[in-house]
């Protein structure tokens, strides 16, 4: 979001819109690839939906295409949507590998989760922990 921001007030809606297209290509892209993944190491898993893989490779393949030309044709958008991306691995690394964190930064974690829930109404906010109900 801070990146989005500083975009925002940076660049034009048009330069955004580019960059956000192209992260949205690639994330799709993985998606996909995880899915022909899990569908040959693991055949054997509940599926709720389970397709061809005729489509998902077809996808991958316009995928792969776009995403190709995306790279020949503007690379520099490319690139910042790729940085915009890697913006990310800090705070994976702060929030989700560090396990054994002071309860200081665990209580700012679980404050900013529940104000983030309650101002995007996404889930019923869960102030707290469960052993103090």
């Amino acid at each position: 979001c801070l990146a989005t921001l500083i975009i925002m007030l940076v660049g034009d809606t048009y330069t955004l819109i580019n960059y956000v297209s192209f992260i949205n290509y690639l994330c799709y892209g993985v998606t996909i690839i995880g899915l022909i993944v899990l569908r040959w190491k693991k055949p054997k898993i509940f599926r709720p939906i389970k397709v061809n893989l005729f489509i998902p490779v077809t996808y991958l393949a316009f995928w792969a295409f776009l995403l190709i030309f995306s790279l020949y044709s503007e690379p520099i958008v490319c690139g910042v949507g790729l940085i915009i991306i890697l913006t990310g691995v800090p705070v994976f690394f702060l929030g989700v590998y560090w396990r054994n964190k002071p309860k200081c930064i665990n209580r700012l974690i679980e404050s900013m989760t529940c104000w983030g829930q309650k101002l995007c109404f996404v889930v019923y906010p869960q102030c707290g922990s469960a052993e103090e109900e």
